[in-house]
């Protein structure tokens, strides 16, 4: 029934819009006509003059618009002068055709009050379906929302476009690595962090963001050149929330859940109380706790008063330089990995360091945070096998052409700087 009030109304509304005009009588005024036509060629022709003054028109095409207009208005006049000085029997003719098509008018909205409704009943009944008015909401908002995506990914695709011409764009880099990673697309996201971290250097945030984009792109894990970049940036800003939430993130995932739970807490206390977020963190400190041995419940203490169980203090310092007769094999910007390998088995890093041929010679400490898998770190070895390698493609994965450095092997107790030459070239 409501369906059928308003499209009554509706119908109703139609009728008041089209029936006056047809039903009501019009007067003939030539001299009205006549003026309006005036007035209009006068409006034209200011018109005009603006633009010629504005530069917007030549004199050329002024000359022409300007004569156009004058026949057209001449037209128009010479053709109402034809119907005031018609003979008699041609004026009758024209009155006779006007009480013609008001009759015709007439005839016309009688015939639409009836033929409209009939109409649309019609068409409703065979094409219509009632019932989907109240699922309208749905799929409006399903069929809005793809254009809207495919928009996105249109404006993405622009700005890609536009910093391949702009590399040096830092800020360009920025969006596009947030815009990738809104869509998903991790790795895309990594490439354009990676860009801006090299134009912005270390900011607490391109950092963060970057190591948040490796870890997406890592099925979420931290441990590496995340993890270094996120303790990099908390170094700088000890209370920034990201760099808490990851810095927490990557500490549990190496089963140092002292730290992980000393990271999360001072990030609990700057979270508005109650808030969604607090609630998780809080769930997060209860996960830990509950994987927290009751007889290490000492060393957790210790952690948080500032001294680190053992396990954590786990590191080997590494020295890297390149040959002198390789300098010019490397460009500045080309990737150096340093890390450590178990001398026997899966060759799968204990822990890795990313850095660029420009620092070189550096100082580096590689540590358990730095694993790539909870269960494959440097403590779970007495010797390892140091390498550092200049990848020009920036790949994890050996590559011929790559140069390559190596000590083998390394005892964990040796605390003593181990100096590594990158000397030698992958064939």
């Amino acid at each position: 029934m409501l369906f059928l009030l308003i499209a009554s109304v509706m119908i109703m509304i139609a009728f008041l819009i089209v029936l006056p005009p047809l039903w009501r009588k019009h007067s003939i005024a030539p001299a009205d006509q006549d003026q309006r036509n005036i007035a209009i060629a006068r409006q034209r022709l200011a018109e005009l003059k603006e633009q010629l003054q504005a530069g917007a028109l030549s004199q050329e095409l002024y000359n022409e618009q300007l004569a156009e207009l004058e026949l057209a208005l001449s037209d128009d006049l010479d053709t109402r002068s034809q119907v005031k000085t018609s003979p008699t029997g041609r004026r009758r003719g024209a009155l006779a055709g006007a009480e013609a098509s008001q009759s015709s008018g007439r005839w016309m909205a009688s015939v639409l009050i009836f033929a409209i409704p009939l109409m649309a009943g019609s068409f409703y009944w065979a094409l219509g379906n009632y019932q989907l008015l109240s699922q309208a909401d749905q799929p409006v908002a399903a069929n809005q929302a793809m254009p809207e995506m495919e928009q996105i990914r249109n404006m993405v695709g622009g700005l890609a476009e536009r910093l391949q011409e702009q590399p040096d764009d830092a800020l360009g880099w920025t969006m596009l690595g947030r815009s990738y990673k809104y869509l998903q697309q991790y790795p895309k996201a990594v490439d354009a962090f990676e860009h801006a971290y090299k134009l912005i250097g270390d900011k607490p945030e391109i950092m963060l963001l970057y190591a948040d984009a490796l870890a997406y792109a890592n099925n979420e894990q931290m441990a590496g050149l995340p993890t270094e970049l996120v303790f990099k940036a908390l170094a700088m800003e000890p209370n920034n929330v990201s760099g808490l939430w990851l810095g927490g993130m990557a500490k549990a995932q190496t089963g140092d859940f002292a730290a992980a739970m000393d990271l999360w807490k001072k990030l609990e206390a700057q979270l508005p109380a109650g808030s969604d977020a607090q609630k998780e963190i809080q769930g997060l400190l209860a996960k830990l706790a509950a994987q927290i041995p009751e007889g290490a419940a000492q060393s957790v203490e210790t952690g948080r008063a500032g001294i680190q169980p053992t396990e954590a203090l786990v590191s080997i310092d590494v020295q890297v330089s390149l040959a002198p007769e390789l300098q010019t094999s490397a460009a500045p910007n080309d990737t150096v990995f340093i890390y450590a390998q178990a001398l026997s088995g899966p060759k799968m890093p204990l822990a890795i360091v990313r850095k660029q041929v420009s620092e070189l010679p550096l100082t580096v400490g590689l540590t358990d945070a730095m694993a790539m898998m909870p269960n494959m770190k440097l403590s779970n070895f007495e010797q390892v096998k140091l390498l550092a390698r200049v990848s020009k493609s920036g790949d994890a994965m050996q590559q011929p052409g790559d140069l390559i450095g190596t000590i083998e092997p390394v005892s964990l107790a040796d605390k003593g700087p181990h100096k590594i030459v990158i000397n030698s070239q992958i064939k």
